[in-house]
């Protein structure tokens, strides 16, 4: 499912939305302690709702899914991993505008 909702992320379904995704995927890597963490969500519900299908925006809680954290090397958050055809293709750590998340995603 793409478009306009955020798909929460974890080591169950992490393969089949974000891996073997048919179109871009933006990771924000956060947690419920982290305020800039807290400030980028309503920034991503824009990012999902105006890129449609054109892409997927999901989050992985790396207090709920540490493994997937350690998998992408995460050191600090928010980080934010752009995933096409099941790579990674662009990083990026710390508060990022709608503008700019969108522009990596297309």
């Amino acid at each position: 499912m793409a478009g306009d909702t955020l798909i929460e992320l974890n080591e169950k379904n992490f393969e089949t939305e974000v891996v073997k995704a048919s179109v871009p995927v933006l990771v924000d890597f956060w947690a419920q302690w982290c305020g800039p963490c807290l400030r980028m969500a309503p920034v991503l519900d824009e990012v999902a709702t105006d890129i449609g299908d054109k892409a997927k925006v999901g989050k992985v809680n790396v207090d709920e899914s540490p493994a997937l954290a350690a998998r992408y090397n995460i050191r600090s958050i928010p980080t934010f991993l752009v995933f096409k055809e099941g790579e990674v293709v662009d990083q990026l750590v710390g508060m990022q505008s709608k503008d700019t998340l969108i522009e990596k995603l297309t």
